[in-house]
């Protein structure tokens, strides 16, 4: 291992120092029980604090009528508490509001635990206080050791009293400091005797039953443990955020080193055991160099002696690196480790002899570091050392191959003794191994070797056609190409392993990249299903199935081969899975007799279904490199699902916002328009009604004529009301009929002169002009839409042509103005519901309408399977050209 080496601050360390930043300090006051003086402590450091000119308020502490306690308070700012009737009682709470206004620097309130009188913001103080803390505001506050989620049920034990008020263990981890207050159980019982701690009845009855001393002794222990476990992580932090190697022995950590080996789980219990014995945390690894693969049977070893770890409550690493020795002890030093457990060689008498086994690298390098060394055989271990065991199996035709490839070296040697004279003709029987190093690995390669070393005896050194030697040097050298040939086949060997293990790497590096772009150009959630069932069984060589919840339950959505349902048993498995979050199935503790392995596909916002694998075989278990890439597709899947739905979600939510904008401009469009003819007829009825008989018979006519153009123009509203609303839900039905456009483009022209219109009508529609089939209604109202429209938009000198366009296709109806004209950025929209162009109201005397007509237009003639167009301007940057198309269709004979 290099003396010196770069080293480097964790990731993690610094990220969660980091998540800390612009956040407010917590301490906490911890004490083994009610009465130890930790409020009495804190008031008094907080007093210490304002004295050194800090600004320091007391958001609340509970006093229990303490005159000791309550004297600390007198030269500290107090907040007022905030009143909350409930259950017809006044009762006072924290005030959080007045807190966060107020902003101090260092805010005291007391009792984390403390659950909240209903009504408040928050259901429990320690949320109050992280509320605090995220606004930058220092908090200390007081903590007995039972309130601890994870002691629950261990202090219910001990004291036989079920503590309600908890707070979650990671609470009181994320805190900045631990301030443990300890007092004897004596001076507890004493200060409790003489009412220092509660009032005289309740002290009496708090003795029988929770301040007992063999409960105050366990007590007090689990206080200093949990503080002990809590400056120890707090110290191993802060050596990783300032890359300070290891280790500092203020507590011990156990490291226990595992491999392929039979003794791997005895390593484990002895590591274990030793835990247990001191008390402290333990790690297990596995140290692998990069480009080494296991047979199937080591993995699965491996994968045992982990599995056995974490049962047993370990944490497990996978360690990457070519010097083993150097990787292993830089990370106990990173992880402060004071003891290494390791099992003994199974290298071999010259890796002894040598020293060049683990563990005697791992004494010969540590200097600070204790070494356990476990050594005894398991039952079914070989006397064979492990590093003898073929990491796969050759096949024999390879070593055909390898006979094949010598015996070429021997006539290829033959020959060029034959041509020309050769000082050395090793070099191609050399040749011969490298060929079958590099195509057949490392095992035909030494065959190779060992075969070469005896043919080149046989048939090259003097005497010939014997295994004699009758020179020395030629003894030598023969010795020597044997050793630069197994070195060499060796060499050659292990490169080409490594090739194949990181052209093998490559593929799933490159396929895992090309599973996660196919699935990012997905949307639907069926279409991610699929694929991702697909994939996963192309990647795993294994059945794959993909349900995914839908209402309340699981259903089966895809799976590669297809698959149409699963049987009870799988699916209680998968059940089981989706609502614990929990993978279950074989090669689970859940049950594992089901020949499926289901994971939830979790995702930020919850469970969204559930990934299977088939495993029926037993002996085809999914290895740790297999579980780990099976792991990631599942995650890539959830991902991409959830992205399914919140794509659907958008889609959704766009979609009701839209309604909602079409309802409120419907409304206020029908509020609108519908409020200048109701008030003119109201008005003329209300005339009519009140001066009826004042009134000449021209004067009432005119009065009664303006309630019934009113009342028409209403009636118009609602129609073109009901025409959109049939059109949007897909429910025009046309009654079909020829008819003929002149007919109706007359009809559509007498009633928009008797509606008074002051523009110059003028009809060019040809002499001849075929018959339309369609709804003569409709086609009335889409081309009477248009042209009042063009009425409503232009001055009253404006000229309005309609005229016809016949084409083999179809039969035209163009409406064309010389007005102003459709704004630029109009135009594009003007078919649109409720898109109106705002114009000088000098020009024409209608009131706007609510932006349906041409949308109804349109609607009519795409119904027909026409086309609707407008083309603005027209002419000299002027006028308005709106053309309806219908297509034309033969008269039957």
């Amino acid at each position: 291992m290099p003396s010196e080496q770069t080293r480097r601050a964790s990731p993690d360390a610094l990220l969660a120092l980091a998540s800390k930043e612009g956040r407010g300090h917590l301490k906490i006051f911890l004490g083994a029980a009610p009465g130890v003086g930790k409020t009495y402590a804190m008031l008094v450091a907080a007093r210490t604090e304002k004295a050194g000119g800090r600004d320091v308020v007391v958001g609340l502490v509970e006093t229990h009528g303490r005159r000791e306690t309550e004297v600390l308070l007198d030269e500290l700012d107090v907040l007022p508490r905030k009143p909350i009737v409930y259950r017809n009682r006044i009762l006072h709470e924290f005030d959080i509001d007045a807190a966060l206004a107020r902003k101090p620097q260092l805010l005291l309130v007391d009792e984390f635990a403390h659950t909240n009188i209903p009504g408040s913001r928050h259901p429990k103080r320690w949320q109050d206080i992280e509320e605090l803390r995220a606004a930058g505001i220092d908090v200390w506050t007081t903590l007995n050791i039972q309130h601890l989620e994870s002691l629950n049920d261990v202090i219910q034990k001990i004291t036989r009293v079920r503590v309600r008020e908890t707070i979650p263990d990671e609470v009181f981890e994320n805190a900045d400091e631990i301030v443990l207050v300890d007092l004897p159980s004596d001076e507890l019982l004493k200060r409790l005797a003489e009412g220092k701690v509660y009032v005289q009845d309740t002290a009496n009855r708090a003795v029988e039953n929770f301040f007992k001393p063999q409960n105050l002794t366990a007590l007090r222990e689990l206080a200093l443990r949990r503080a002990a476990e809590r400056i120890d992580s707090a110290l191993i932090e802060r050596m990783q955020a300032q890359a300070i190697e290891g280790p500092w022995a203020a507590g011990e950590r156990i490291l226990a080193c595992v491999g392929p080996d039979l003794i791997s789980p005895m390593i484990v219990r002895t590591a274990r055991r030793l835990a247990d014995l001191m008390d402290a945390p333990w790690i297990v690894v596995t140290a692998e160099r990069p480009g080494i693969q296991l047979s199937r049977q080591q993995r699965a070893r491996l994968d045992e002696a982990l599995k056995l770890a974490e049962s047993l409550g370990a944490e497990t690493k996978v360690l990457i690196g070519n010097d083993l020795p150097a990787e292993i002890l830089r990370f106990a030093k990173f992880e402060n480790v004071t003891q290494i457990v390791i099992g003994r060689s199974r290298g071999g008498f010259f890796a002894e002899l040598f020293r060049r086994s683990l563990p005697h690298e791992l004494m010969r390098r540590v200097d600070d570091i204790a070494i356990h060394l476990v050594t005894g055989r398991e039952e079914g271990s070989s006397w064979l050392p492990q590093r003898f065991s073929l990491p796969y199996s050759p096949r024999p035709l390879s070593f055909l191959w390898s006979t094949l490839a010598v015996a070429a070296a021997v006539v290829v040697g033959w020959l060029l003794s034959m041509v020309t004279t050769l000082p050395n003709v090793s070099m191609v029987f050399l040749m011969a191994v490298l060929i079958s190093a590099i195509s057949f690995g490392m095992w035909p390669a030494i065959y190779a070797s060992a075969l070469s070393f005896l043919a080149y005896n046989f048939f090259f050194i003097e005497p010939r056609h014997t295994f004699t030697i009758a020179q020395p040097y030629e003894f030598f050298a023969l010795v020597v190409f044997l050793a630069v040939a197994v070195m060499t086949s060796a060499l050659a060997g292990r490169v080409r392993d490594q090739a194949r293990i990181a052209a093998t790497r490559m593929r799933a590096t490159r396929r895992l990249y090309e599973f996660t772009r196919r699935l990012s150009a997905l949307a639907t959630l069926d279409d991610i299903a699929e694929a991702a069932a697909t994939e996963i069984n192309v990647s795993l060589e294994r059945p794959t199935v993909v349900l995914l919840e839908s209402d309340g339950d699981l259903e089966l959505r895809a799976a590669w081969p297809p698959e149409d349902a699963l049987n009870p048993a799988s699916m209680s498995a998968a059940r089981w899975a989706f609502t614990h979050v929990e993978p279950a199935g074989a090669s689970t503790a859940t049950l594992p007799i089901v020949p499926w392995l289901f994971l939830p596909l979790q995702t930020p916002r919850g469970c969204v279904g559930v990934l299977g694998v088939a495993q029926d075989d037993p002996n085809s278990m999914l290895d740790s490199e297999a579980r780990i890439l099976l792991d990631t597709l599942a995650e890539q899947t959830a991902a991409a699902l959830d992205r399914g739905a919140l794509a659907r979600d958008i889609v959704a939510t766009r979609s009701a916002a839209e309604t909602e904008r079409v309802r409120n401009t419907l409304l206020a469009s029908i509020s609108h328009d519908f409020r200048t003819p109701l008030a003119s007829i109201m008005g003329s009825a209300t005339s009519v009604l009140d001066y009826g008989d004042k009134l000449d018979q021209a004067g009432r006519s005119d009065l009664l004529g303006q309630i019934k153009e009113e009342a028409e123009n209403l009636d118009e509203m609602v129609r073109n009301l009901l025409a959109i609303t049939r059109i949007d839900a897909g429910g025009l039905e046309l009654r079909w009929d020829w008819l003929d456009l002149r007919d109706v483009v007359g009809r559509v022209v007498n009633a928009a002169l008797r509606r008074s219109a002051g523009q110059a009508i003028e009809s060019k529609l040809p002499a001849e002009l075929p018959l339309v089939r369609a709804d003569a209604s409709l086609v009335e109202q889409a081309i009477g839409n248009v042209l009042g429209n063009a009425i409503a938009h232009t001055p009253k000198e404006t000229k309005v042509v309609i005229d016809a366009v016949v084409t083999p296709q179809s039969i035209a109806v163009c409406i064309i103005d010389d007005g102003p004209g459709i704004p630029p950025d109009v135009l594009p929209r003007i078919f649109d519901k409720f898109v109106r162009v705002r114009r000088d109201t000098s020009r024409s005397e209608g009131g706007e309408g609510a932006g349906l007509g041409l949308a109804i237009a349109k609607g009519i003639v795409e119904a027909h399977g026409g086309s609707i167009a407008a083309e603005s301007p027209v002419d000299r940057r002027r006028g308005t050209r709106i053309t309806l198309a219908f297509p034309r269709t033969e008269m039957p004979s």
